[in-house]
């Protein structure tokens, strides 16, 4: 796959975090503008915030959880050449995992779905996580 083949699947990972910031700050701005959040919330994020604008902020805050070990596992393959087709699609299947988890979490948001796609999310990251282990272990 080439030396540089998983920053494309961290690329992604990035706009989806930029774009899950886009959809909180238009849910914040609107919320505001409609009067149903005070604009003091905001200053100590104290009281009662609409499910609209706690949504978005969970999620951003989620994507700045376990997709650091993502980013993590990708560098650190990269540093260690094991960059091949198994690993970036690895990568990628983490990724998709996140934007259904995104999709479903902003979206209806049904718990079972949720936590399914979650679920999957870490599954996908164990499995980069050991098969970069394996990668080391056997140079």
């Amino acid at each position: 796959m080439g030396e540089h083949g998983l920053v494309f699947p961290m690329l992604a990972m990035v706009f989806l975090t930029i774009t899950v910031l886009g959809i909180l700050l238009r849910s914040r701005i609107r919320a505001v503008k409609s009067g149903r959040v005070d604009m003091a919330y905001f200053k100590v994020f104290q009281g009662v915030e609409p499910e609209e604008t706690a949504k978005p902020a969970r999620h951003l805050s989620n994507l700045f959880e376990a997709p650091v070990l993502f980013y993590a596992g990708c560098i650190t393959a990269m540093v260690v050449h094991d960059t091949g087709v198994a690993m970036v699609a690895i990568a990628w299947a983490y990724v998709v995992a996140r934007v259904v988890h995104a999709i479903v979490h902003l979206g209806r948001n049904r718990i079972r779905q949720r936590l399914r796609a979650y679920f999957s999310s870490w599954v996908v990251l164990l499995a980069l996580w050991i098969h970069l282990g394996v990668h080391v272990a056997m140079a």
